[in-house]
C-alpha cells in the first residue's frame, strides 16, 4: 500500500471511530458499583494468564470452568455477554510440543528433549494450532448450560476498513439478540501488513486484546467492560513495592498521573498501561470499566453485583470516588497534624463548631425535618424517630456540651509516669491519640457533633457511619465540622460515609488504617460488627439490660422516683431499665402496688418473672429474663435477698448499668463491690450513665467490655500512651556488663 493509501485508511480509521462515538453517545457509564446489576450488554475480556495455568503449561481448566459457569449465570438471566478470550497460543504451544517430541523419538537419530523453548516454536502455528481446539473447550463448557457459542476471529486490519467493521457490528449484534455468546479473539495465526501496525493518531488502535475488548463494547454500546487479568486492579505503584495500595476507583483525568507502572506481565502482551488505556477509551464511549484479578473466586459474579472487586474506573464527569483507603489514610494524616496542635488551637476548633451548629440551626432543622418525613413514610418506629428528633432543646444542650469538651483539650502529652533508670536516663509514659477510630452509630444525629468534639480534643483522625434514617441531617454536621477543621487541619481529617458497602469493606482492613471501632447502637449492630471486623479491636457494648434493686430497708419516696426515671425518662436509651428486681419482703406491700400502678399510669406493659409468678398471676409472664425492651414494657421479677439479686444481675444482665435502692449500708457495700458491670449506683437512676452527665461533655459510647475503657467513654478513652526516654548514650551493654547501674527512682 502506498503513502496515499496508508493516508486514507487512516482517513476510514478516525472515522470509523467518531462514528461510533457517536451512535454510542446515547448511553452513559455508571457512576457508581451499585448500578452495575442494571448493565444488559457486557463484555469480558480474559487476559492469557487467566486462561493458562501458573507454568504458561497449557489450559487451567477448573478456572475455565468457573469463568464459564458465571457468564452462564448472567446470559441466562436475560443479559447479553461478548467474551474476548487469549489461550489460544498456550494451547497451541501445548499441543505443538508435544508432536515435536512424538517427533523426534520416532526419528533414529533424532535429538529428544523434554522441554521445548518457547522462542524454538513459532508463535502463529501455535494459535492456529490452538485456537480450534480453544474454541471445542468453549463450545463444550457453555453447552452444559444450554448456551450456544460463536468463534469470530479479527485482525488489525478489520478495524481499518469500513467493509469489514460494519460485518463485524451486525454480526455481533445479531448474536447477542440471538442469546448466542461471541467469543473473540486476534488472528494471531496470520501477520499484520507493515502499513496497519502503525498508530493512528487520535483512536485507540488494536494492539492487543485490552485494545480489542475496549473497541468491541464502544461497537456493540456494552454497558460493562470488565477486564481480567493476574492483577487485582490498578495500584499506585507496582504491588510488589512498599506502600503500594490497590486504587479501588480510578478517574483517568484526575488519577493517571499518579500512577507508577510497573513492567507488565510476562504472560500475554498488555501491560497496565494497554488496559487503563483501553478503560479510557472505553469510559470515553460510555462504557463502564472494572479491571480485575480473574483468578479470583466468581470475579464476574461479584464485579456485577456491584461488590468492590478490582477498580471500578469513573468517567470524567463524575467526582473521583475515594476509596475507603484512601479516606482512612486521610483520616490517619489528619489526625497527626490534628494532635500536633496547641490545646488551644484544639480547643479552639470545638468552639467554632458549636457556634456553627447554631449559627445553621435552620438549615439543620430543614434536614432534620426532611429526614423525619421521610422516616414516617418508611413506617419507623416512634422510639427510633424520638431518637432522630433534632430540635432546639436539643441543640442547645449539644452546644454546652462541646464547650465543655472544649475546656478539656489539655490532655496529650500528659506525663502519667516518670521514672529515674539511671544516671541521665530519663523514662516518661505520656498520652498520645489512639488514631484512628472508626464510629458507627443508628438514629441519634446529635451523635456526630459529640463523637466530633471528642475526636478533635483527643487528636485522633475519625470515620462516621450514621444511619441512613439520618442522612441529610448528618451531612449537614459534618460539612459543619469540616469548616470548623480547615482553618488547621484538612477537612478529611473526618470523613461521613453513606453506604453499609463502605462499612464492610473497612471491616476488612487492618490497624494499618484504622486503630479501633466503636459501634453506637443495637445489639444486632454490635454483634455484626465484632462479627465481621478481621483484624481491628472493637469497643461497645452488647445490649443494655439494665437492673434496679429495691432492697427491702428502701426508702419508698426515692425508690419510685427513681425507677419512674429509669423506665420512664427515655426507655430507648441503652441505660434504661429493663428489670426491675424488689425483695421478696416488699411483694404484699404498699409499695409494691403504688409501682405497678405507676407503671400503668404510664403506659408501661409490665411481665412476670418466674418467683413472682408464685406471687400472682395478674402479669403476664416474660418471654426471657435478660431481654432488652427499649420500650414502654418492663419486667419484674423477685429476689430474696441482695446476694440472689446480684447473682440475677450477673447472670442476666449485659454489664452496662445496674442500681440498688436500699438505707442499709451493708446491702449498699456489698451490691457495690459484687455487680460485675461497668456502671453500679447507689440511690440512683440507670439513666445518669451518660457522659454529658459524668461531666465528660459527651461520650463516644458506652463499653462494657474490660480492656482500655469501660462504662461511658469520654475523652479519656480515646487516648493511649506511649514510652520515651531522655539518655546520654546509653546502651544495654553498659549495664549487661555493671559499667552502669539501675537507678529505677519513681520522680512522679
Amino acid at each position: 500500500m502506498n503513502r496515499i493509501n496508508l493516508k486514507k485508511a487512516s482517513w476510514v480509521y478516525m472515522n470509523l471511530h467518531r462514528k461510533f462515538s457517536i451512535t454510542n453517545s446515547l448511553q452513559k457509564a455508571y457512576s457508581s458499583r451499585n448500578e452495575l446489576k442494571d448493565a444488559k450488554k457486557i463484555v469480558v475480556k480474559l487476559g492469557s494468564a487467566v486462561i493458562t495455568r501458573e507454568d504458561q503449561s497449557g489450559i487451567a481448566l477448573g478456572r475455565l470452568a468457573s469463568i464459564v459457569e458465571q457468564v452462564s449465570e448472567l446470559q441466562n438471566s436475560g443479559k447479553q455477554v461478548l467474551m474476548v478470550t487469549s489461550g489460544a497460543v498456550a494451547l497451541g504451544r501445548q499441543k505443538v510440543s508435544k508432536e515435536l517430541i512424538y517427533k523426534s523419538l520416532k526419528e533414529p537419530n533424532g535429538k529428544t528433549t523434554q522441554n521445548i523453548e518457547k522462542s524454538a516454536l513459532d508463535k502463529k502455528a501455535c494459535a492456529a494450532t490452538g485456537q480450534n481446539g480453544l474454541m471445542s473447550l468453549y463450545s463444550s463448557l457453555f453447552s452444559q448450560y444450554g448456551i450456544e457459542t460463536a468463534q469470530v476471529l479479527v485482525t488489525k486490519a478489520d478495524f481499518q476498513s469500513e467493509h469489514t467493521l460494519s460485518h463485524l457490528q451486525s454480526t455481533l449484534n445479531y448474536l447477542m439478540e440471538a442469546k448466542i455468546v461471541p467469543i473473540l479473539n486476534t488472528n494471531d495465526a496470520i501477520g499484520y501488513p507493515p502499513e496497519f501496525t502503525k498508530d493512528v493518531d487520535g483512536a485507540l488502535n488494536i494492539n492487543d486484546n485490552d485494545s480489542l475488548s475496549a473497541h468491541l463494547a464502544s461497537m456493540v454500546k456494552s454497558d460493562v467492560l470488565l477486564l481480567m487479568s493476574d492483577v487485582n486492579g490498578v495500584y499506585n505503584c507496582p504491588p510488589d513495592e512498599p506502600g503500594s495500595r490497590l486504587m479501588e476507583a480510578f478517574s483517568p483525568t484526575n488519577d493517571k498521573k499518579s500512577v507508577n507502572f510497573g513492567t507488565k506481565s510476562n504472560v500475554g502482551t498488555g501491560g497496565m498501561e494497554s488496559k487503563i488505556s483501553a478503560a479510557e477509551y472505553a469510559l470515553k464511549n460510555d462504557c463502564s470499566v472494572i479491571i480485575c484479578n480473574g483468578k479470583q473466586q466468581n470475579a464476574i459474579v461479584d464485579c456485577m453485583k456491584g461488590k468492590k472487586v478490582g477498580t471500578f474506573f469513573t468517567n470524567d464527569a463524575v467526582p473521583s470516588i475515594v476509596s475507603v483507603e484512601n479516606l482512612a489514610i486521610s483520616a490517619r494524616n489528619g489526625g497527626r497534624i490534628l494532635q500536633t496542635l496547641t490545646a488551644e488551637k484544639r480547643s479552639k476548633v470545638i468552639r467554632d463548631y458549636a457556634q456553627l451548629l447554631l449559627a445553621n440551626s435552620r438549615q439543620i432543622y430543614e434536614a432534620n425535618t426532611l429526614d423525619i418525613e421521610l422516616a414516617k413514610k418508611n413506617n419507623l418506629s416512634q422510639v427510633l424517630l424520638s431518637r432522630l428528633l433534632l430540635n432546639e432543646k436539643k441543640l442547645i444542650t449539644l452546644a454546652d456540651g462541646m464547650q465543655q469538651i472544649a475546656a478539656n483539650t489539655n490532655i496529650l502529652g500528659k506525663v502519667l509516669k516518670s521514672v529515674q533508670l539511671a544516671d541521665e536516663l530519663i523514662l516518661k509514659q505520656v498520652t498520645v491519640p489512639i488514631g484512628v477510630l472508626l464510629v458507627i452509630f443508628e438514629s441519634r444525629p446529635d451523635s456526630l457533633p459529640q463523637i466530633c468534639s471528642l475526636c478533635i480534643a483527643s487528636g485522633n483522625g475519625l470515620l462516621l457511619k450514621g444511619g441512613s434514617e439520618a442522612l441529610n441531617t448528618n451531612k449537614v454536621l459534618h460539612k459543619l465540622v469540616q469548616d470548623a477543621l480547615e482553618q488547621y487541619v484538612p477537612r478529611e481529617t473526618i470523613s461521613l460515609l453513606n453506604t453499609r458497602e463502605e462499612i464492610n469493606d473497612l471491616l476488612q482492613l487492618d490497624s494499618k488504617y484504622i486503630d479501633l471501632i466503636i459501634p453506637r447502637g443495637s445489639n444486632e449492630l454490635v454483634q455484626n460488627i465484632q462479627k465481621n471486623s478481621k483484624s481491628i479491636p472493637v469497643l461497645g457494648h452488647a445490649e443494655g439490660i439494665c437492673h434496679v434493686f429495691l432492697d427491702k430497708d428502701c426508702d419508698a419516696e426515692t425508690a419510685l422516683k427513681v425507677v419512674k426515671d429509669a423506665k420512664c425518662d427515655y426507655p430507648s436509651a441503652c441505660n434504661a431499665m429493663e428489670t426491675l428486681l424488689i425483695h421478696k419482703d416488699l411483694v404484699k406491700t404498699q409499695l409494691f402496688e403504688s409501682i405497678t400502678n405507676l407503671f400503668k399510669s404510664e403506659n408501661v406493659k409490665l411481665y412476670a418473672g418466674p418467683n413472682l409468678q408464685k406471687y400472682t398471676n395478674e402479669l403476664p409472664p416474660a418471654k426471657k429474663l435478660n431481654h432488652e425492651y427499649s420500650d414502654l414494657e418492663l419486667t419484674i421479677e423477685v429476689a430474696d435477698d441482695v446476694h440472689s439479686a446480684v447473682e440475677h444481675i450477673n447472670k442476666f444482665g449485659s454489664n452496662h448499668t445496674e442500681s440498688v435502692i436500699t438505707r442499709n449500708d451493708e446491702v449498699a457495700e456489698y451490691f457495690l463491690k459484687h455487680v460485675d458491670s461497668a456502671c453500679v449506683f447507689l440511690n440512683t437512676s440507670t439513666r445518669m450513665a451518660d457522659g454529658y452527665r459524668f461531666g465528660l461533655g459527651a461520650e463516644v459510647g458506652i463499653s462494657t467490655g474490660r480492656l482500655h475503657a469501660r462504662g461511658p467513654v469520654g475523652v479519656e478513652g480515646l487516648l493511649t500512651t506511649k514510652w520515651l526516654i531522655n539518655g546520654n548514650a546509653h546502651t544495654a551493654s553498659d549495664f549487661s556488663t555493671g559499667k552502669k547501674k539501675f537507678l529505677h527512682k519513681i520522680l512522679n
